[in-house]
C-alpha cells in the first residue's frame, strides 16, 4: 500500500548535466522519481541556454515518458513575480543577494539560493502536503565526483534529502553517457548568467561565444558598484580577481587550467 509520505517524492531539477541524467534514469525506472521541480529564478536571470534546453528538450522528454516537470517562481505577497535580476537592479535597492566577490576575493554572503530556490520549492512542497510530520523526499543531483557538496546540504524540517546519483555511483562523465543514450543533446551549465561562482573558463567562454550576455554581466557589475560608491562602500566584483569583469577576463585570451577553481555553490540546488 502506498502511503501519503511515499507519494511525496520530488527531484529538484536544475537543468544541467546531473539533473538531466536523473530525468533519463527516472524515465527508465532506475530511480523512483516521477515528479521534477524546476525553480526558475527568472527568465531574465537564468542562463538563456538553460531555459531553451528545458523548453526544447527536457520538458518534451518528460512529457513523453509520463514525468511531471513543474516550473515554479518566486511570488511576492501581492501576487506578482520577483526575479533575481529584478531584485538586484530595482531602483534604490541596496540588496546584494548574490555572492559577489569582496575586495579580498572572498565571496560575500548570499540569499539567492535560499530566496529563489529553497523557499520557492518549499512553498510548492508544502502546497502538495509536505510538512514536518509528513516530509517529502527531495532528490538532489549531486554526482560522486562532487560528493563534498552533499555533506554541506542541510535538510529542512519538511523534507528528506536523497542523493540517487551517489547511490548509483554516477560521476559527471557518466551523465554524458546517460543523456546521449536517450538521444538528447548535452545541456549547458546551469546557473544564472551573472553568477559570481562561475569559473574563469566559463566567463571566458561567455565572452567569446555570447558577447552580448557577457557585456550585460559587465554592466550589472558596474551598476552595483555605482550604487556602492554613492554609499561610500568598497567595490565588489563578479570574479575573485579584484578588478572589473571586463579586465579580469581579457578578450581573446585563453584561461589557463590553473586559473580555474571549484564552484563555491555547495548546496546542490544550483549548478546541477
Amino acid at each position: 500500500m502506498t502511503t501519503a509520505t511515499d507519494e511525496l517524492r520530488f527531484f529538484s531539477f536544475g537543468g544541467g548535466w546531473q539533473s538531466t541524467a536523473a530525468l533519463v534514469l527516472a524515465s527508465r525506472g532506475e530511480i523512483p522519481y516521477r515528479h521534477f521541480i524546476f525553480a526558475n529564478v527568472g527568465d531574465d536571470s537564468e542562463h538563456p541556454g538553460t531555459l531553451r534546453y528545458i523548453a526544447e528538450h527536457a520538458r518534451p522528454f518528460a512529457e513523453q515518458h509520463g514525468i511531471e516537470l513543474t516550473e515554479v517562481e518566486r511570488i511576492r505577497r501581492d501576487g506578482t513575480t520577483e526575479t533575481l535580476f529584478s531584485r538586484l537592479t530595482r531602483e534604490g535597492s541596496r540588496s546584494l543577494p548574490i555572492p559577489v566577490r569582496m575586495s579580498n576575493g572572498a565571496p560575500g554572503t548570499r540569499s539567492c539560493t535560499a530566496d529563489f530556490k529553497i523557499k520557492v520549492i518549499a512553498r510548492e512542497l508544502k502546497r502538495r502536503g509536505a510538512s514536518r510530520d509528513n516530509p517529502a523526499t527531495v532528490g538532489i543531483g549531486i554526482s560522486v565526483d562532487e560528493i563534498g557538496r552533499a555533506n554541506k546540504r542541510r535538510a529542512e524540517p519538511y523534507e528528506r534529502i536523497d542523493y540517487p546519483l551517489l547511490d548509483l555511483g554516477i560521476r559527471r562523465t557518466d551523465c554524458v553517457r546517460i543523456i546521449r543514450s536517450a538521444g538528447l543533446p548535452m545541456p549547458p551549465k546551469s546557473a544564472c548568467w551573472f553568477c559570481p561562482f562561475h569559473r574563469p573558463s566559463v566567463w571566458a567562454d561567455m565572452r567569446r561565444e555570447e558577447p552580448e550576455l557577457f557585456q550585460r554581466a559587465c554592466d550589472l557589475e558596474a551598476l552595483l558598484n555605482e550604487r556602492r560608491a554613492v554609499l561610500e562602500r568598497d567595490p565588489v566584483f563578479l570574479t575573485r580577481f579584484n578588478r572589473p569583469l571586463e579586465d579580469a577576463i581579457p578578450d581573446g585570451v585563453d584561461v589557463l587550467p590553473f586559473a580555474d577553481e571549484d564552484s563555491g555553490c555547495d548546496s546542490g540546488w544550483c549548478m546541477t
